[in-house]
């Protein structure tokens, strides 16, 4: 993997090697040729360009020298002028089915062998595999996508001639993170984006988050992820202070220069605590207040029946959420997807726990994760250990004053009346041990009431008798639940932000969480 600079560079010493047969991997042919052509200036060699619009060119003076488009016609030629004349460089643009033994493929070998008598050296620019019996007659080089370095070049490119034209409020820190927001997409994309984003007439600061979403519908079918909608004016949040805090400053580390002082992006928080306390939820709302796209990333479609399929379709979803970066990866019941299997003879789950531990320690794409588990005991214990994920946070039961205010925005979203004051303290008392799923429920059987007989039979009654008919998991499954919340209060950081070693009443403030 290669950015522009460092492919450049490669390319220049397989230039001045002579390396008989170079197959460059990339899906921007336009960039691959500006490097070449720089290199032509450079080092003043003769280096030909065949396409099957233009046949074959001299890349220097743009004029045709074989008027045959024909890949055959463009390799004949080839052979021709390489045994008349030493070190020329030819590269083709347009070659398909190179993959496997056959006449395109011979066809090139004896072009390559011809070149290596004479010092040539024949390129193909290409996103698929080679034959292996060619390939093994040279080197191939990867041209990434644009990163952050080289996206900040087109981006001022693109922007900076229309300053006396438009109006453009963007200053150098709005032109990096518009740089960050287009990485890994194409220059051509990029360059499309910003062009539809200036035809308005103007540049203002407000549309550089309109960037993400844009990059957002390119990246909107990509293989092995879901695409999640968020929409900000359905989530709100109270408590989790602790956990707030910490994103406010990770947010932070997704834009600024960390190459100085060798740091890797954040990548990701691990949410473990009590069913419905809003853990996944957590995943939505980062998404929204960072302005980021959300994708789930879901261990059971990763399945496959075939030998080696399950391990491929991990790595495209995460090769596909790197290039989508900057964005949120969300993984829910991350211990389904990752728990240990007695019947797994073939391993499987094994590799792609370790494939899954790589790819989240040694991953320099801005891609966050939150994931989120329930029944931490089948997590593999590696990935628990400092360096994974940059933080376990854990959520609690909601305490009394949680509860209330849960209740509360459950109530204004619903648009009920709200009831007297000591029926809300009564509603509070009774909720005691309740998850912030079964406060949802009991409101939420209030406001079915109101849709069905009118707001007119909503009354403190009704309120308290839908209350006392939810059983909480708490009770049904207390030793569970005590379970998990013992196994946080030891391992994790609680997620309010207060100290696990208060008094009785921050014990019951450990973790909450108000996401609706």
């Amino acid at each position: 993997m290669a950015n522009k600079t460092e492919f450049k560079t490669s390319l220049l010493r397989m230039f001045r090697a002579r390396i008989p047969f170079v197959s460059i991997k990339s899906i921007e042919r336009a960039r691959v040729l500006e490097v070449v052509q720089q290199l032509a200036e450079e080092i003043n060699i003769p280096i030909f360009v065949h396409s099957l619009s233009h046949g074959t060119t001299d890349i220097k003076t743009k004029k045709p020298v074989n008027e045959d488009r024909s890949v055959a016609g463009g390799l004949d030629f080839a052979v021709q002028s390489i045994s008349q004349r030493q070190n020329l460089t030819f590269v083709f643009t347009e070659v398909s089915d190179m993959e496997d033994d056959n006449l395109v493929s011979k066809h090139f070998y004896d072009c390559v062998i011809q070149a290596i008598e004479r010092g040539g050296s024949v390129c193909v620019i290409t996103n698929k595999s080679i034959w292996p019996q060619l390939q093994r007659m040279g080197m191939t080089i990867t041209l990434d996508a644009p990163n952050e370095e080289e996206m900040l070049e087109v981006v001022k490119e693109c922007v900076t001639p229309y300053k006396g034209s438009i109006p453009i409020e963007w200053d150098e820190s709005d032109f990096k993170m518009a740089a960050t927001i287009l990485a890994n997409m194409t220059k051509i994309e990029a360059e499309n984006v910003l062009a539809t984003s200036m035809a308005k007439g103007s540049l203002k600061k407000e549309d550089v988050m309109e960037l993400s979403q844009a990059k957002d519908k390119l990246f909107s079918d990509i293989s092995g992820l879901e695409k999640v909608k968020v929409d900000p004016s359905t989530l709100s949040v109270g408590g989790l202070q602790g956990l707030q805090s910490w994103l406010d400053n990770q947010r932070q580390l997704l834009t600024a220069d960390l190459k100085t002082r060798k740091l890797r992006p954040p990548r990701g928080v691990l949410l473990v605590g009590v069913p419905g306390c809003g853990k996944s939820l957590s995943a939505k709302f980062i998404a929204a207040s960072w302005n980021l796209p959300l994708y789930r990333l879901d261990f059971a479609s990763i399945q496959g029946m075939y030998v080696g399929q399950s391990e491929n379709r991990l790595k495209d979803a995460f090769a596909s959420a790197d290039n989508a970066a900057p964005c949120i990866l969300w993984i829910d019941e991350i211990e389904k997807g990752l728990a240990a299997n007695a019947n797994d003879s073939s391993g499987v789950t094994t590799r792609m726990i370790g494939q899954f531990l790589f790819w989240l320690q040694e991953g320099m794409a801005k891609v966050f994760v939150v994931a989120t588990a329930n029944d931490v005991s089948k997590l593999p214990p590696e990935l628990l250990r400092r360096g994974r994920f940059d933080e376990l946070f854990f959520v609690d039961l909601p305490g009394e004053g949680e509860r209330r205010d849960i209740i509360n925005l459950y109530i204004r979203k619903n648009l009920l009346p709200q009831p007297s004051a000591p029926v809300l303290d009564r509603l509070v008392e009774l909720s005691e041990g309740f998850a912030g799923s079964d406060l949802e429920g009991a409101v939420r059987d209030v406001a079915i009431q109101a849709v069905i007989h009118g707001d007119q039979c909503v009354n403190d009654d009704l309120y308290e008798k839908c209350f006392r008919n939810i059983v909480p998991l708490s009770k049904t499954s207390p030793e569970r639940i005590e379970a998990i919340r013992g196994w946080g209060r030891e391992r994790a950081v609680p997620a309010s932000g207060v100290s696990w070693g208060g008094g009785s009443d921050d014990k019951n403030k450990v973790g909450r969480s108000i996401l609706i």
